[in-house]
């Protein structure tokens, strides 16, 4: 990279899972504030096609592609990003799967495993090789894309609340261990956002809002460097409900409700 360029001294913002959704809404964000970018996707045409279309040469933008339940693809993309970009001031890990399970079919097992190793292991994966960069800087921020979906478990959800459910834990802890360093950890907790995770969602979605709006409250947050949001702001009360209900009466009310449908019904 070529320091004597001004573009070179703009902050970096390194996202996971940005050829669609929330993370294509989030380099977009960064992008209109002047960041440079340092894009990951398992589609690197799709990443290649996005930033040529809205004008992002390689000294604004850098795409690689990885799929993040590859631990050892996403700490070489990383890797890349540093000697090629510089440090991030800000990663977010983003890339996330959405299925149902069903714990009585064998095959739930293997998308079980998928969920975790892609919603869990795979944001673990994206935050390792900037900690210790980071800690020598004095400063950063790690963002984790988890979601309400965490606080409770939900009918037919199961894999999927669980992996979210990990990524809170596993957050606190990081933020924590990462805070003496100057380190910031932010966990951001999306109700429902339009994307093509939940377009097929078979349920109501209340105070549903759009990946840009988002993309918005999010970018927010991150520069204060809170602890953990949620986004938008009304679904911290049904958060904060679905905490403190007794669980027999959480049973009652999600008794009927519409599971979250399983791959091999939607692929097949």
């Amino acid at each position: 990279m070529n320091r004597s360029d001004p573009l070179a001294e703009a902050p970096l913002v390194f996202i996971t899972g940005a050829s669609s959704g929330i993370g294509q809404a989030l380099a977009a964000a960064y992008a209109g504030r002047g960041w440079r970018l340092a894009l990951l996707g398992r589609r690197l045409d799709l990443l290649q096609d996005w930033a040529q279309a809205q004008g992002l040469g390689p000294q604004r933008c850098r795409c690689y592609g990885a799929d993040v339940q590859d631990v050892d693809g996403v700490v070489a993309a990383a890797q890349r990003c540093l000697i090629e970009q510089g440090l991030p001031r800000v990663v977010i890990a983003n890339a996330g799967i959405s299925v149902g399970i069903d714990t009585a079919e064998r095959a739930d097992l293997d998308v079980l495993r998928e969920l975790y190793a892609t919603n869990t292991i795979g944001l673990a994966a994206t935050f390792h090789p900037f900690v210790r960069p980071m800690r020598v800087a004095g400063q950063g921020r790690l963002v984790a894309i988890a979601s309400v979906a965490g606080v409770r478990g939900l009918p037919g959800h199961g894999g999927y609340c669980g992996s979210k459910a990990a990524v809170l834990a596993y957050c606190d802890s990081l933020r924590a261990e990462l805070r003496p360093d100057g380190i910031r950890v932010v966990t951001l907790l999306p109700g429902f956002v339009d994307t093509p995770l939940t377009r097929g969602n078979p349920y109501p979605m209340p105070f549903l809002m759009s990946a840009a709006d988002f993309a918005e409250r999010a970018v927010a947050a991150i520069d204060r460097g809170v602890a953990r949001r949620v986004i938008p702001w009304q679904m911290g009360g049904v958060a904060l409900l679905l905490r403190l209900l007794p669980d027999a009466l959480l049973d009652r009310l999600l008794a009927g409700r519409g599971r979250k449908p399983r791959r091999i019904r939607l692929d097949g």
